[in-house]
């Protein structure tokens, strides 16, 4: 039987375990305690007044500052070419939070981002919440359900708070080889925290090699230790984050190593990576473990949902074994 938590209890734990003493960060996973910060911060879509579609995403830095990143086209994964990119330092204001550059100037209230370009060209943007299209999707027929908010029986010692979530930190009974695992997750806010301490998790592929997760919102030229990055390996392709506390989908098609008779390695892993239903790995080859991964064999191996000191959640897990 699973172990029962309330979502506080099962935070707190996280938070105290994360952050005790004088550096601690908050980690909000209740969007109604996060605060002003978090009502600005998020993805806002519009266009300027000669009709150019316009979409910006405005990062929470702590203290009342902001990041508000320009992407003409629309936003990543949806018209955004990545080929122009403006950042723009903002601050709070009262309820509002004004940003000023030198190409594009503008206040958010948390609802409309508005202002103009350096042309002069005003825009008004609206803040939109974005849903991956493989967000809620089934598990096809022959799928072996790891976690669907009641059943847990294949997960070893798993925590559900009271939303019938899935905490980090738990490990697949079964080991796999060849497979196609769809997982959701959510990370906390953290405007206070920065890098790594940024609502860090992961998803151990045969307990070998981790698909990084987290807090990468907003970032411009993603590395190889960010959100599904291969972790130290590989960089993901886009920055398909979505703000934190929303809901984040990873569909992952992974070959494993393969070995000959007499235990050397023939082939390396394999492994395709959609986020949020945008392919960010495409067959990409991974040499060898990653990170704190066990040593890479010819055996199959367990998945596991890293717990890295931040309380980052889990829904609607299930596998395909390719035989």
């Amino acid at each position: 039987m699973p172990l029962k938590w309330t979502s506080f209890a099962l935070s707190l734990i996280f938070a105290l375990a994360a952050h005790a003493g004088e550096s601690a960060k908050p980690a909000f996973t209740d969007p109604e305690k996060a605060g002003i910060d978090f009502q600005i911060q998020g993805e806002y879509t519009g266009q300027l007044a000669d009709g150019t579609k316009l979409a910006a995403q405005v990062i929470a830095d702590g203290k009342g500052t902001f990041a508000a990143i320009f992407l003409p086209g629309g936003l990543p994964g949806d018209g955004c070419n990545g080929k122009y990119l403006a950042e723009v330092a903002g601050k709070l204001d009262g309820k509002s939070a004004a940003f000023a550059g030198s190409n594009y100037s503008a206040t958010s209230n948390g609802e409309l981002l508005t202002g103009q370009n350096d042309k002069g060209h005003r825009f008004t943007l609206r803040k939109t919440l974005r849903h991956s299209p493989t967000e809620g999707v089934k598990p096809p027929a022959g799928a072996i359900v790891l976690f669907d908010g009641s059943k847990s029986d294949e997960l070893d010692a798993p925590r559900l708070d009271d939303r019938k979530l899935l905490a980090a930190g738990v490990t697949t009974k079964r080991a796999f080889g060849d497979f196609t695992l769809h997982l959701e997750f959510t990370v906390p806010f953290m405007p206070d925290a920065r890098g790594q301490a940024r609502a860090n998790s992961g998803v151990y592929l045969q307990r070998r090699y981790e698909i990084q997760i987290l807090d990468s919102f907003g970032l411009v030229s993603p590395k190889n230790n960010d959100c599904a990055a291969v972790y130290t390996r590989i960089a993901p392709s886009v920055n398909m984050c979505y703000p934190p506390l929303s809901w984040q989908t990873y569909d992952i098609d992974f070959t494993a190593a393969r070995w000959d008779a007499d235990g050397k390695k023939t082939a390396n892993a394999v492994v395709t990576v959609k986020h949020n239903g945008v392919v960010v790995h495409d067959k990409v080859l991974i040499p060898n473990k990653t990170g704190s991964g066990q040593p890479e064999a010819a055996q199959p191996g367990p998945i596991n949902f890293q717990y890295h000191n931040n309380p980052v959640w889990f829904r609607n897990i299930w596998i395909i074994e390719k035989k």
